[in-house]
């Protein structure tokens, strides 16, 4: 019989079941029993009843004018189970209107016999017995709705927030017909907000009890206002509260901003993830300087398959370049950048080419054909354990890879050439890292020469010029023009290989999460956050920086996996630690000991100064470890490398050994 009973309520309170009209026709039924009620409360017991049917007959007049006075406020158009005050304040209005409207009419039509000469204040008292009657309606049957129906298709939710914030999520609840969501009240962190009503809901303090109340109101689904995200990373305790109770937390993903003025709706956001909970402030970067820079140029793009590189061509594109040239080895990957930007940026002309940076005739005709007066160098080898295993291939792609490109941004004119560097190329302890590290040498050291040449050009005839010095040269013999610029950040959220996505596959599987040490921590920045630094610093540099980032604090990878594992749901999932991998450390530097920074204009930016080399010794060192990295003796080629670099110490790898040699 329930069973029957809550179907039967269901249908009746469903989207379709009652139409708009049905609520304006009872509206008007309220409003005219309410004519009849004050009849009989003004006037005498003897008189009401000898002139009831001529005054009914006068009442019924009246009626036009509150169905104009309805129309107009568009009190029949909302769902009634979703009122709120706004709908109150329109029905008052409306109302007020309607017996204004009668008064009129009444005084009008007084002259017809059959019109009944009804005391003004019955006109009055009536409107008023009215909307109390339309009030109470509505809230019975949002009380029958929200206490008694339980539609499977929608979530009864409390929305975290009760300023603005909140008060537009549960706007777009509300006002969204095919909303899959009930708003059930609001969570507020401010006790004199607590037990006050907003938009026809309750207000429940964030206390103990919220869970008990939750579990009451059949609410397991918590909305965060975007304005309380701050607040949230920085209070673990309620969001571990949340999930160990099962309410799912619903917020606005990290990489997304909310100005404050634009829409939001519910359906913006998305469970909570780890991403969204990690410390960090609010970056924000010149987009008006980025679009001067990169407005109508053309931008080179170099390893865009990858998860910087590929949100560096979609950030890029939003410019409007006149051209974007994406270069990776990765075909599929490529295959599906290049689908991408066909679907979202089909204005931009935009070239997709499979190619290796370390194929110095194929890269070069792509600078011969393109010029791009931009490079943004993202191409390169990263994880740190495989570059162990295969130093040669770090030196032929890294290292010559990014030697190829600086050569040739000089050769065909490209203004600035911005390279993507890493934190590990702080006082290296691994291969790929200690890689990082020479190509940041060589491309300051190519553009001190640069500036260098073109404050004392060489005068003598071109062709006797040395080796080192032609490397200066533009294609038409001119003094290159480029300026090159580094940046070097920690970890990325989300990119290919991070922990994260590792940790998230094995909590699926049941476990274990492993983690190489307990003590281990590590940087971590959003991928659109990192990019859009790099493109700041692009902007600010004028040649020959290394650019650090503010990284924020640094996250214990222990800690992360506890707290992934918690926000997942998942029981019995344990932390297995394996020990430091090949060249891993502890902790990773953005700075080395020796090593002094100056600001920037942008806060998160910062200018390192380090061991600057000179030209002519950085290329011979470059083109003697290529040499080498084609015999495939490792230790060979990471001697060479611990020769270039001195700091490079090795941890965890077989090459420490190389470090009790006497260096040169």
């Amino acid at each position: 019989m329930k069973k029957k009973t809550n179907k039967l309520l269901g249908w009746y309170f469903s989207r379709n079941a009652a139409p708009y009209w049905m609520v304006l026709v009872v509206d008007l039924l309220i409003v005219y029993i309410s004519c009849i009620i004050s009849f009989f409360c003004i006037y005498s017991h003897d008189e009401a009843l000898r002139n009831a049917f001529l005054a009914m007959g006068t009442y019924a007049l009246f009626l036009p004018c509150y169905i104009i006075s309805f129309r107009f406020f568009h009190t029949y158009n909302g769902i009634i189970r979703h009122a709120n005050a706004n709908d109150f304040i329109r029905l008052t209005t409306s109302m007020t209107l309607g017996a204004l409207f009668s008064f009129g009419l009444h005084r009008i039509l007084l002259h017809i016999p059959s019109v009944y000469n009804v005391k003004g204040l019955t006109v009055f008292l009536a409107a008023l017995i009215a909307l109390i009657g339309c009030t109470l309606l509505r809230l019975i049957i949002k009380f029958i709705y929200d206490s008694m129906i339980f539609n499977n298709n929608q979530k009864r939710v409390f929305v975290y927030g009760v300023h603005h914030g909140g008060e537009t999520l549960a706007t777009s609840i509300i006002t969204d017909k095919e909303s899959p969501y009930v708003l059930a009240g609001f969570v507020a962190d401010e006790k004199e907000m607590s037990h006050h009503m907003m938009m026809g809901v309750k207000v429940y303090l964030n206390d103990d009890n919220l869970i008990n109340v939750m579990r009451m109101k059949h609410v397991n689904t918590i909305f965060v206002s975007p304005l309380h995200n701050e607040s949230l990373r920085e209070n673990p305790e309620f969001l571990n509260k949340m999930v160990k109770n099962g309410i799912k937390v619903m917020m606005q993903p990290s990489e997304q901003q909310w100005d404050g003025k634009s829409d939001f709706t519910a359906n913006q956001l998305r469970s909570v993830d780890i991403e969204d909970l990690l410390p960090r402030e609010r970056i924000e970067v010149d987009l008006k300087k980025i679009a001067e820079l990169l407005n109508g140029q053309t931008v080179l793009v170099t390893g865009a398959a990858g998860s910087i590189g590929y949100e560096m061509a979609r950030l890029i594109a939003k410019f409007e370049p006149q051209q974007l040239i994406l270069v990776d080895n990765a075909e599929t990957p490529m295959h599906t950048a290049r689908v991408h930007m066909k679907k979202h940026y089909p204005n931009i002309p935009c070239e997709t080419i499979v190619g290796s940076i370390a194929n110095a005739s194929k890269m070069e005709s792509i600078f011969r054909q393109f010029r791009p007066q931009y490079v943004f160098h993202a191409a390169a080898y990263k994880h740190v354990p495989m570059m162990e295993n295969n130093p040669s291939e770090a030196v032929q792609n890294n290292v010559y890879g990014t030697r190829v490109i600086a050569d040739m941004a000089v050769r065909y004119g490209t203004k600035k050439f911005v390279m993507i560097s890493t934190d590990k190329a702080v006082n290296p302890t691994n291969v790929m890292g200690c890689s990082k590290r020479i190509c940041e040498i060589y491309c300051q050291a190519l553009n001190n020469a640069l500036e260098e040449e073109r404050k004392n050009p060489t005068t003598a005839d071109l062709t006797q010029l040395p080796k080192w010095k032609k490397q200066l040269r533009q294609a038409d013999g001119s003094v290159g023009i480029t300026q090159f610029i580094t940046t070097r950040f920690g970890n990325v959220l989300g990119s290919n290989g991070s922990v994260i996505p590792i940790f998230k596959k094995q909590i699926e599987q049941g476990g274990p999460v492993t983690v190489t040490h307990p003590d281990i921590i590590r940087f971590f920045m959003l991928i659109p956050e990192a990019c859009r630094l790099v493109l700041e610093a692009g902007t600010i540099g004028h040649g020959g920086e290394i650019f650090v980032f503010d990284m924020g604090k640094p996250v214990r990878i222990a800690e992360l996996a506890q707290r992934m594992i918690e926000l997942s749901g998942a029981r019995g999932v344990k932390i297995e630690y394996t020990g430091l991998r090949d060249g891993e450390k502890l902790y990773e530097e953005v700075l080395s000991d020796q090593e002094l920074t100056r600001p920037t204009p942008h806060p998160k930016i910062m200018v390192s100064a380090v061991r600057e080399y000179p030209y002519e010794l950085a290329l011979k060192n470059e083109e003697e470890l290529f040499a080498i990295s084609y015999t495939y003796d490792d230790m060979a080629v990471v001697r060479k490398m611990k020769e270039i670099v001195p700091e490079y110490l090795s941890r965890h790898s077989k090459y420490e050994a190389l470090d009790l040699e006497p260096r040169k």
